[in-house]
């Protein structure tokens, strides 16, 4: 029999023997299935090289692809992270049903190889906000195509929304937002809550929403019905959205969920409600052309409702759970917010209930004698902004009262006149509290008038080379009731009128809730 024969004889045995290989295989994924083993269920609408990869190699695939993990380990300890990707890569062809090769991989792109890019030009992260894109995606259109019910994936999205572009340790934080904000717009709308839009029947941005980001509109009008209104240009509502889909997928399928799997998405909802209390509102500054955040005090009571729950949900009474040590915090931050808003039924409100739950816990972090019984309202928010400048210090107290005055006009010149009343009545509080404490003290120098105060802050906002835009100065003028500005020749703009104090916004938003 000649070489050649025997060839063809060969190959034509290989197809009985891999179709003999795949029943067997069959068999014994039924048996490791009953028997409560490791089993991947056959792939569903894979590609046909990957069907045909994974059935063909059978049991073998996971030697080759343990293989493929420890080179790419090794890649990784020697911060080749490019080449690392490549062999992840492989290895989710050899084994897309296991959830972690899809989670650590996509980690390594929006943690490890995002940041081996800088600014291209100051602010702009175009480059690293690829790679955090591509990690999530990967998560959400590959990962969870295989792993539709596995938490841990879910988990995961939730945690890139909520840390990696919600919270500010990276660089590039801010553009991630901005980008992300950018690309929400044209579904959510201008205030990001445009739910009655995208549950109309047919509407073409449902459809995409749907479709490339896999956010289902009646779902994220659940949680937003739950703990909002949230605004869905910002990643928080979208940490909370994924975290609550792996809550639901956790309910679905108990038996392959752990109790850490729960607390984590139970973590990520009442963090990303924290955060999205603490600036999970998008202020447009036509001034500087850019946006801002700011609080969203609507959502402060179910907030503390999502704090309640998950602590009654995580530790049943530890007091060392990260809810229940967070808990404090975000009641403290809620009294003060409500003040600087002037918001004063609601900081009123929030003042009474943490005292009521806190009746022995400091309120001030450096004075042990801050109860909540033996502060006012105005002591506590007073003391919250002097924290750190030293009530006997003229000079720093002053900066405070500056401070606050100065950042009082720059709300009002973008409309926010609540915040505006708010941080007036902060800095006239520190005013009359150091003028109280020194005025028996006739070897101390006191503070100067506050009209004066006022004036000079005004002064220098209003001045025309150094001050702020324009526009800006035209608002302020105007809100104030103060004369136009009028530039002589040598360009100085009409200074404030001396009496800062009997001036008031010509029109204010609603009042404090």
């Amino acid at each position: 029999m000649s070489a050649r024969v025997k060839k063809i004889i060969l190959l034509l045995l290989v197809v009985p023997l891999l179709f003999a290989s795949g029943q067997i295989q069959k068999s014994l994924n039924r048996d490791r299935a009953t028997l409560g083993m490791t089993y991947a269920e056959p792939l569903q609408n894979a590609p046909p090289v990957l069907a045909f990869t994974t059935v063909a190699l059978g049991g073998f695939r996971g030697l080759i692809s343990n293989f493929l993990w420890m080179r790419a380990n090794d890649l990784r300890d020697q911060d080749k992270y490019f080449e690392a990707t490549q062999l992840a890569d492989w290895i989710t062809d050899l084994e897309p049903h296991f959830p972690m090769v899809w989670i650590y991989e996509a980690w390594d792109m929006t943690y490890n190889i995002s940041v081996k890019f800088k600014e291209n030009a100051p602010g702009d992260y175009s480059d690293r906000w690829r790679w955090v894109q591509r990690g999530i995606e990967l998560l959400r259109d590959k990962g969870l195509q295989y792993n539709p019910d596995d938490v841990g994936i879910h988990r995961e999205l939730a945690w890139d929304f909520q840390h990696k572009i919600g919270q500010g340790l990276d660089d590039g934080n801010l553009f991630y937002k901005q980008m992300w904000a950018e690309e929400m717009t044209s579904f959510f709308g201008e205030n990001g809550t445009n739910f009655s839009e995208l549950l109309q029947p047919g509407n073409t941005n449902a459809i995409m929403l749907k479709q490339k980001y896999k956010i289902d509109p009646v779902f994220a009008e659940k949680v937003n019905e739950q703990y909002g209104p949230l605004d869905w240009r910002l990643p928080e509502p979208h940490a909370i959205y994924w975290a609550m889909q792996g809550l639901q997928k956790a309910k679905e399928h108990p038996d392959k969920v752990k109790s850490d799997d729960l607390i984590q998405l139970r973590r990520v909802v009442f963090q990303s409600m924290q955060e999205a209390f603490r600036h999970g509102r998008i202020i447009s500054n036509p001034f500087t052309h850019g946006v801002e955040l700011a609080p969203n005090l609507d959502i402060i009571a179910k907030a503390n409702d999502a704090y309640v729950q998950s602590m009654l949900e995580e530790d049943n009474g530890n007091s060392n759970s990260i809810a229940r040590a967070g808990y404090k915090n975000f009641l403290r931050d809620a009294v003060y917010f409500c003040y600087e808003n002037n918001r004063m039924t609601d900081a009123e409100k929030w003042f009474k209930y943490y005292g009521e739950k806190y009746p022995d816990k400091q309120m001030l972090d450096k004075d042990p004698n801050s109860l909540q019984k033996n502060l006012t309202l105005d002591e506590y928010a007073v003391g919250r902004f002097t924290e750190d400048i030293g009530e006997t210090s003229l000079e720093r107290v002053t900066s405070a009262i500056q401070g606050a005055l100065v950042h009082s006009y720059l709300d009002l010149a973008i409309g926010q006149n609540d915040t505006f009343a708010g941080y007036q009545l902060l800095a006239q509080k520190i005013y009359d509290r150091y003028q109280n404490k020194m005025g028996n003290d006739q070897k101390r120098v006191t503070l100067p008038p506050m009209n004066d105060l006022k004036r000079d802050v005004l002064n220098e906002l209003l001045d025309v080379k150094e001050g702020l835009p324009f526009a800006a100065r035209a608002v302020i003028r105007t809100q104030l009731r103060m004369p136009p500005e009028i530039v002589s020749t040598n360009s100085v703009a009409t200074p404030a009128i001396p009496d800062a104090t009997t001036n008031a916004p010509a029109a204010t938003n609603s009042v404090g809730k």
